[in-house]
């Protein structure tokens, strides 16, 4: 099993009231758990968000806390509902309302990695499935929940950044012929999740380190985005997704050597939007 639900770095002063997270950074594949699937081990790493966590690893720096997932995306999916459970993985699930994560074998307990690839051979039983879900999936959300919780009893607002990649073949649908292709995507529910003005900053972010920001296409936030994201009551969610071609090798799983270049811009990236819940008063004056 995983060694950790989740590793939490936290800043030495509370600053800020984002809080970022990065749900499937997660890298600890349990040799039990390659022993079972079908997949070699480079093949089952192909949907994790390899090397997100590093990207972000500046935020404590910034008064922001930094929750990263211990167990890998393709052992447990916590950007999932621990509802969204799939009949045909998990023995004794019945078949409810159709779910098209579920369908496509992305429930909270991953049918299949990226390309559909299978990770296992048959089934696994309901009891390895609530085993995995109560162990790294329930602790990990209740720490992230307790955040976000603090945050708000903080600053009056909580602000959840909520950190993926994304394959550079992802954007191939939008991408225009004669214009940049996007290299970020923002997803906030097509704003159900957050207010505007907080997207906008946060695309300013990223737009003024000169990467090309788009919103909630193809990717509008999952499960994260939708549970926590409650501008109404002053705590909102936004899904970054970036290009893992920027940074990183996506057929060998490592660096690429533009990586130090990209965390460097990353790092400033981070000190922008922890600033965006910075109470005003903690705010620089602005130059004259």
């Amino acid at each position: 099993m995983p060694k950790a639900a989740y590793h939490l770095s936290h800043p030495q002063r509370r600053t800020t009231s984002v809080v970022f997270a990065s749900p499937h950074s997660g890298r600890d594949y349990p040799w039990s758990f390659l022993r079972r699937t079908n997949l070699d081990e480079h093949s089952v790493r192909s949907s994790e968000d390899a090397f997100v966590d590093q990207l972000f690893e500046p935020a404590p720096r910034y008064g922001a806390p930094l929750i990263r997932a211990g167990a890998p995306r393709a052992f447990v999916d916590l950007n999932r509902s621990a509802d969204e459970l799939d009949p045909a993985l998990i023995e004794g699930v019945r078949r409810t309302g159709h779910n098209p994560r579920v369908a496509s074998g992305l429930g909270v307990i991953p049918r299949v990695v990226a390309n559909g690839q299978a990770i296992y051979t048959g089934k696994i039983s309901m009891a390895e499935a609530t085993r995995r879900i109560d162990t790294y999936w329930r602790p990990y959300h209740e720490a992230l929940a307790a955040q976000l919780d603090q945050a708000h009893l903080m600053f009056g607002q909580a602000i959840l950044v909520d950190c993926h990649s994304m394959p550079h073949e992802a954007m191939d649908s939008v991408a225009r012929s004669g214009v940049r292709r996007p290299e970020v995507v923002l997803g906030d529910r097509f704003g159900a999740a957050a207010a505007p003005e907080i997207v906008d900053r946060v695309e300013a972010a990223f737009s003024a380190a000169g990467l090309v920001v788009t919103r909630n296409t193809p990717f509008a936030g999952a499960f994260v985005t939708q549970h926590y994201g409650r501008p109404s009551r002053g705590r909102h969610a936004v899904q970054i997704e970036i290009d893992r071609a920027l940074y990183m090798n996506e057929q060998l799983i490592r660096p690429n050597g533009h990586f130090d270049t990209f965390r460097k811009i990353l790092d400033g990236i981070v000190a922008e939007i922890a600033a965006i819940g910075r109470p005003a008063a903690q705010q620089p004056l602005a130059a004259e």
